[in-house]
């Protein structure tokens, strides 16, 4: 994909998700963005777990910013099992979720943890 493409799909989800659909469920925001991205939505693993979305590299996390520690784990946890790297996509409807987007990005770095972030919303 192009980065003039990446970076329409990115505005485009931006928009989208801070005014039309700040209300939505999170298989939306996996929906627009791991197919955006290529990716298998709700991919199944062999214990039954689900991982949000996969991709050629990455097993990702989708969740709200309140939960944004949970997500640390289950990327961690979906990229061991999956052999991919791990990912998180912060999905922030609100401008003070931007706090939680800052403490995640702070503990990743801190620990040198091997996730990559992405955020979607304000």
């Amino acid at each position: 994909m192009s980065s003039l493409s990446t970076l329409f799909l990115t505005l485009t989800i931006t928009l989208l998700s801070s005014t039309l659909h700040a209300g939505e469920k999170e298989i939306w925001y996996q929906k627009v963005w791991c197919e955006g991205k290529g990716g298998k939505v709700e991919h199944k693993l062999k214990d039954g777990r689900r991982v949000d979305c996969l991709t050629k590299s990455y097993a990702i996390e989708m969740d709200f910013a309140s939960k944004w520690q949970e997500a640390i784990g289950q990327s961690l946890d979906y990229a061991m099992l999956t052999g991919k790297k791990a990912g998180i996509v912060l999905i922030l409807n609100k401008d003070t979720d931007m706090a939680h987007w800052q403490r995640l990005k702070r503990v990743v770095r801190h620990y040198k943890l091997p996730i990559r972030t992405w955020r979607l919303g304000p």
